[in-house]
């Protein structure tokens, strides 16, 4: 008999595992399951008790906000979209030893991302957008990822800056992309949009009981790491509820990926959500949350900002 389940995520942030063609859709990455356990001997697994949690836990997130959407006009007479963005990245200190969080640092910027080849920066009152050029087709719908490089780089430099424990832990709210130059660093994906086991492996993921991970495994991806499975503390629920994936840079010895993913038991359930304080529990991590917000407050006000770009578009209308 088919059994259901009701997701514990609110339903306006999707589903906590998202799968492009179904949960049962498989990715097509090569994935080697034999660097921690021979996939035959794949079973849940908990953090040996020599292994201790690191003093202290950075963990980085970034957000961004659409302010305007604009369009050029050329002195040829075509048009070109562009929208005006806002976005900010930060890290949280969580010091285990003292059990405080604090904010370590953050960055903001914005940005006027256009297909045109001859826009310029726009001041919007104080505000400045610097422009930044997207290759190709004028096409809207390039606009809005062409915003996600500069907010990975600014997690990049935010992590950078704030970094002074040898022994920190760094954490990356989703996939660790091109960051894996950043030291004892985890991804941190919370959301499961693809399978990448069979079904014999899949099965031991979703029979982890909170606090237990699965074996490290090797993906082949075009953004290729080490990666596992965690179930976090919370209710019960749909077999992939609590279940959030992590992963690491290939430049180390797996024998390092076993230990950051032994760490990651030891640290990342301590953070965990609850229904009643996030709709997205327990994977949106409580330090996260509170980034985001914070994070979100920094930008600024967005229809005082919308305004002034309106107001800054009339100018640049107006013949010289």
């Amino acid at each position: 008999m088919t059994e259901y389940f009701v997701d514990n995520w609110d339903p306006a942030y999707g589903a906590s595992f998202e799968a492009s063609s179904g949960p049962a859709s498989q990715s097509t990455a090569q994935i080697n399951t034999d660097v921690e356990l021979p996939a035959a001997a794949w079973r849940p697994l908990t953090a040996p008790p020599t292994v201790r949690a690191p003093d202290v836990v950075l963990l980085v997130d970034g957000v961004r906000r659409i302010d305007a959407s604009l369009w050029t006009r050329e002195e040829d007479g075509t048009s070109h979209p562009g929208l005006a963005a806002s976005y900010a990245a930060g890290v949280v200190r969580c010091d285990l030893r003292a059990g405080v969080a604090s904010l370590a640092g953050a960055l903001v910027e914005r940005g006027l991302f256009t297909t045109s080849p001859t826009a310029g920066d726009i001041t919007a009152g104080t505000v400045r957008y610097g422009v930044r050029q997207v290759a190709g087709a004028p096409d809207p719908a390039r606009l809005v990822p062409a915003v996600q490089g500069p907010l990975t780089a600014l997690e990049v430099a935010v992590s950078t800056e704030v970094r002074g424990e040898s022994d920190d832990l760094l954490v990356v709210d989703g996939p660790l992309r091109n960051r894996r130059q950043l030291s004892r660093t985890i991804g941190y994906v919370k959301t499961q949009q693809s399978q990448y086991l069979d079904g014999a492996l899949t099965k031991v993921v979703t029979e982890l009981r909170p606090g237990e991970r699965s074996p490290v495994f090797l993906m082949g991806t075009a953004w290729g790491g080490y990666s596992w499975y965690l179930r976090l503390p919370g209710p019960a629920g749909a077999p992939w509820a609590g279940i959030v994936r992590l992963e690491c840079t290939t430049e180390m010895p797996s024998q390092e990926a076993i230990e950051l993913a032994d760490l990651s038991l030891l640290t990342l359930p301590r953070f965990a959500s609850t229904p009643y304080k996030d709709p997205r529990a327990p994977q949106n991590l409580i330090p996260i949350a509170g980034l985001e917000r914070r994070l979100r407050g920094l930008l600024g006000d967005s229809r005082l900002l919308h305004r002034a770009l309106t107001l800054a578009a009339a100018r640049s209308a107006v013949p010289a």
